[in-house]
């Protein structure tokens, strides 16, 4: 057997101190403690019908992510978790928007959410999440037109949709603070509740032990 580096189990020991006090700890076990009553379930965080899925929608494991398109670190790490999940082929990579940061951000995730009902959610994220100055209603418009986009209808479709796009966002809201996250980024891996930042490296080796914890039940 192979055996682990001392560079891979100094970064396996940073990862999980990274993670903090029972945050590497998965979610949702079979029985064995009774679930919150604020902690959402987990049908709800991987399988709302609603949330826009990028990756392999067939995926074996999801990353869920909640995010929001004025926060800096979400920014700073798409590109590089969209190389990860590419590389991997097999992650269903689930998207929450969850804008915390200001009346603007909740502008940006309705917005982005409009554009489902004419198939360009993924090239509404990218447009969105790819900027390095925060964003103002004329920029989001003026970003989501160069990306293709057809404003005046995404305009159409959120109002004709937005109490279904206000429920989800609430959703959202609501897994979040169930699940005690304090800002942006959060992931779920799997089954592993992981708060903050890693690097693709770190998200590799959680993806391996996402895999591993699944194939062990």
């Amino acid at each position: 057997m192979m055996k682990r580096s001392t560079s891979d189990a100094s970064s396996r020991r940073e990862l999980l101190s990274l993670f903090g006090a029972g945050a590497a700890l998965s979610l949702w076990p079979r029985a064995s403690r009774a679930q919150d009553a604020d902690e959402p379930d987990e049908a709800s965080v991987l399988r709302d019908p609603d949330a826009p899925v990028l990756g392999n929608a067939s995926g074996d494991i999801a990353i869920v992510e909640w995010f929001d398109y004025n926060c800096p670190y979400c920014r700073k790490l798409d590109p590089e978790l969209q190389q990860v999940v590419h590389d991997d082929g097999k992650v269903r990579w689930v998207l929450k928007e969850w804008p915390i940061l200001g009346p603007v951000s909740v502008t940006a995730a309705r917005m982005a959410l409009a554009c489902k009902y004419q198939d360009k959610y993924a090239k509404a994220h990218e447009a969105l999440i790819g900027v390095s100055s925060k964003l103002t209603e004329p920029r989001i418009d003026e970003l989501l037109a160069g990306a293709g986009i057809d404003i005046d209808r995404a305009k159409r479709d959120l109002s004709a949709n937005g109490k279904a796009i206000d429920a989800m966002l609430a959703r959202n809201d609501s897994q979040a603070r169930g699940l005690r996250f304090r800002g942006t980024p959060s992931f779920i891996v799997g089954k592993f509740r992981v708060p903050g930042v890693l690097t693709m490296a770190q998200f590799e080796q959680v993806i391996a032990d996402a895999r591993k914890a699944k194939a062990s039940n």
